[in-house]
């Protein structure tokens, strides 16, 4: 499982940093070029130890850049350089290592910052019993330079969104469903925002009806001809694509903006675990050891479903023979996960108003804001059962 949590974990690493800095952005356009953030004394970005090479692997050198980074906003220009290349230099040296190596190198060094962020959060939410408003977040996650921003330069086609914003007739919202990371929510938010007419009949993916009712969410299996044919006739705009990778080569021309949604991998797993074998959907294994060993198409997931690899791919997940050949599917899934339009943190959807407002144009998203962690409601708990005297 070590090198599931591996590249599941860096790639969530590097976008849930995207996301929050979206909502920052968002609410802070008279600030962007604001406070920088603390930089840690041998971080290439504070004049200490030098960018190394690339293509080495001693991950001695392979240090936190920044305890906290940038941003792909609304204020954001194709002419800034940013910090995406660097950020994206250092995942690929950390997905060349063996995994038991990359795990104790973002345990050790927190490289993208989410360590000491999310922890930060933790504590604040849950000795506040509430989620934080911005004022607070700025306090413990400052806004950086421009130079300094994973999410610079910006490689969205905002005309897209525009023109789902403004309804323009054939565009979609294509969402790109992870199981078990949100992805029944964003169509419950979905749902309050569009017109009934203009949803699919089944969970937000209109090719249950394509199919005769035999499959959802195989958007792979269209082509985009028939995508859009499909779409336009039946009035649909969003489409989700569960249960097949992203397809690289073809997706992005279709008329849509793009959204998806993470989660922490191995809350991913578990979840996915009680979903199907706890809860007995079609599964009796209840050991989750063992089952885990026979989902191999669940390890690894993240990276296989934005790089789109070729069948047999799953084998160059492990082994320092393939260390190029990881660095080429992390480098293929971040270029990916760039150009979505949003990408969300399950985690924290109750902070992602502002940035669904302003990209999708959705009004209600109380599907959102009504979710409560679940420490903060913990924290709020007074019947003694947060005291085990066992």
């Amino acid at each position: 499982m070590l090198e599931t949590i591996f590249l599941i974990g860096l790639v969530i690493a590097v976008f849930v940093v995207i996301w929050l800095y979206k909502l920052v952005s968002i609410l802070m356009v008279d600030n962007v070029t604001g406070p920088g953030p603390v930089l840690l004394p041998n971080s290439p970005l504070s004049g200490g130890q030098q960018q190394r090479d690339v293509g080495q692997n001693n991950n001695d050198n392979i240090q936190a850049p920044a305890a906290v980074v940038g941003l792909r906003g609304s204020a954001s220009s194709s002419n800034v350089l940013g910090g995406y290349k660097h950020f994206l230099d250092l995942a690929l040296n950390l997905a060349s290592l063996e995994p038991a190596d990359t795990l104790k190198v973002l345990e050790a060094n927190d490289p993208f910052g989410t360590q000491h962020f999310d922890n930060m959060l933790l504590k604040e939410e849950t000795s506040l019993k509430r989620t934080l408003t911005i004022e607070e977040i700025k306090d413990i996650f400052p806004c950086p330079k421009l130079y300094e921003r994973i999410t610079l330069p910006d490689a969205r086609v905002e005309q897209k969104a525009k023109d789902f914003r403004d309804e323009k007739p054939g565009t979609f919202l294509f969402f790109q469903h992870l199981r078990k990371a949100g992805g029944t929510n964003f169509c419950s938010l979905a749902e309050k925002n569009l017109p009934k007419k203009a949803q699919p009949h089944y969970y937000c993916m209109p090719d249950m009806g394509w199919s005769g009712n035999k499959d959802a969410g195989y958007l792979h299996s269209w082509s985009n001809e028939e995508i859009i044919t499909r779409m336009k006739k039946q009035g649909y705009r969003i489409a989700g694509n569960e249960w097949e990778n992203f397809d690289v080569a073809r997706h992005f021309d279709l008329p849509a903006v793009f959204a998806t949604s993470f989660r922490k991998p191995l809350d991913r797993a578990l979840s996915q675990f009680r979903f199907e074998c706890i809860e007995d959907r079609g599964c009796h294994i209840k050991d989750v050891h063992k089952w885990w060993d026979r989902r191999v198409d669940l390890k690894n997931v993240y990276t296989k479903t934005f790089a789109d690899p070729p069948v047999g791919a799953r084998n160059h997940f492990k082994g320092s023979d393939h260390s190029q050949q990881r660095r080429d599917m992390m480098a293929t899934a971040i270029d990916t996960l760039s150009k979505f339009h949003i990408v969300l943190s399950m985690e924290w959807l109750a902070y992602s108003a502002p940035q669904v407002k302003s990209i999708l144009g959705f009004n209600d998203v109380s599907a959102l804001t009504t979710r409560v962690r679940p420490h903060i409601t913990q924290a709020k708990r007074d019947d003694g059962q947060e005291h085990n005297s066992l």
